[in-house]
């Protein structure tokens, strides 16, 4: 459940059903199925065998598995690098989803009517803000801190087993009332529908990167809840339980957007836009129903993104106490501290800030670049090199068969396959399309 949690992130609410729709519906769904079963759970896995194999976070867990193979270890290094900045944005990101529960519960967006503009006026004020944003990223993080001061079974093992259901029971509640809206039949034929026609290599290569990074991949968090992994469980069937659920949810987020979309008419808009300016809209025109939907979704949003939150705090805090001796609640509190210092930042780049640039970008911007272009795709690319080509044969043979108690005659020489050549060369492909575009 708590990796799951940290698959299923803001990413599956609001990026998936965009493209989605964007490069074919179903034909999409084709392309992202074959390269999420084929790459991303090979990635999973290779994560998941280091983790249990080497009881370390990702630093140590590269040093102890190959001790006389030097240099491995900065793979772990960018793998907590990453983490560090991914959740310093998705503080923010998750604040302004902790604002919107509170302005669709008072009553604030339903003020606003239909009226997009006035809509996308009120995102845009809220986002460069001073206070308010501030105030709801320091709640969001509070909330990450609290479970991961609580340990790793008591704290993220029981919120994990509440919220994921309470996450699927959500999101069946707005596809139900999203799929009997008048028209809702337009929104589903834009999901499912294929449109091979859409499915250009642009298309196909934003369903390779969604696969690859979808999975929480490629920033040592499934290395650190590999280490957690008790040794007798099945780490195939957990990969791919997690690959279905992971997938299963991304689509139910796709019914439950764009069917209300269309049935208002509206134009479906990527990202923040699609969340946060044309949704409210949509659930204004519900009528008195749409306060009740608006929360409910909000809500929706916020267990995602907290789920994903405290599987990168587990992640940086593990990491420090195992390198330094610090107690889990001194590393949990310093993360907490730096990562909310850094997302204060990266939150006033939209407004007060917006004119400080970077390389030429804003705060918001390179943080945006960094953790969706260049560092998990190196990250993920270093760790399948390492394992498809560095660690032991023998210790992976190990560990994928539970000690020999488990047949892999199919499962390891396919793995085996998949993560020499096929996985390294679609994380390649991603790295240098990402760059040069």
């Amino acid at each position: 459940m708590a990796a799951v949690g940290s698959a299923v992130g803001l990413g599956n609410i609001w990026r998936f059903p965009y493209i989605c729709g964007k490069y074919g519906g179903g034909a999409f769904i084709i392309a992202y199925l074959a390269f999420v079963f084929l790459l991303g759970s090979v990635l999973m896995m290779a994560e998941f065998i280091i983790g249990r194999r080497s009881q370390h976070t990702p630093v140590l867990a590269f040093r102890a598995l190959c001790p006389d193979k030097k240099g491995w270890g900065l793979v772990g290094v960018i793998g907590i690098i990453t983490s560090f900045i991914i959740l310093s944005h998705y503080l923010v990101l998750s604040g302004w989803t902790t604002g919107y529960i509170w302005h669709s519960v008072s009553g604030a967006l339903s003020a606003l009517g239909t009226d997009a503009d006035a809509i996308t006026a009120f995102f845009s004020q809220f986002t460069s803000a001073v206070g308010s944003p501030l105030l709801f990223l320091g709640i969001f993080s509070v909330l990450c801190l609290i479970i991961i001061l609580c340990g790793v079974q008591k704290g993220i093992e029981n919120i994990s087993k509440l919220l994921m259901p309470l996450l699927v029971i959500l999101i069946l509640v707005l596809c139900v009332r999203s799929i009997t809206l008048p028209n809702a039949k337009a929104g589903v034929d834009y999901i499912l529908a294929p449109a091979f026609s859409k499915l250009t290599g642009e298309g196909i290569l934003a369903a390779l990167g969604q696969a690859l990074f979808s999975l929480s991949v490629g920033m040592g968090v499934m290395i650190v809840y590999g280490s957690y992994i008790p040794a007798n469980d099945n780490i195939f069937k957990t990969a791919m339980w997690i690959t279905v659920c992971d997938t299963l949810i991304a689509l139910l987020a796709s019914l439950a957007i764009f069917p209300a979309v269309f049935s208002c008419g509206l134009d479906p808009a990527g990202g923040p836009g699609l969340v946060f300016c044309v949704l409210p809209n949509v659930f204004n025109s519900m009528g008195g129903t749409g306060v009740f939907f608006s929360s409910l979704f909000f809500i929706l949003l916020m267990v995602a993104a907290l789920t994903s939150s405290i599987s990168l705090l587990e992640a940086l805090t593990a990491w420090f106490c195992e390198h330094t001796g610090a107690s889990r609640k001194m590393s949990a509190i310093l993360f907490f501290a730096l990562t909310s210092i850094i997302g204060v930042f990266i939150s006033l780049s939209m407004g007060v800030l917006n004119d400080f640039k970077i390389l030429g970008y804003t705060i918001f911007d390179l943080v945006d670049r960094l953790e969706s272009i260049y560092l998990p795709p190196l990250c993920a690319l270093g760790t399948i090199i390492f394992f498809g080509w560095v660690m032991p044969e023998k210790d992976i043979k190990d560990e994928l068969s539970n000690h020999g108690s488990i047949a892999i005659n199919v499962t390891y020489p396919l793995l085996r396959f998949l993560a020499r050549y096929i996985a390294p060369l679609g994380l390649l492909i991603v790295l240098i399309s990402g760059i040069l575009s």
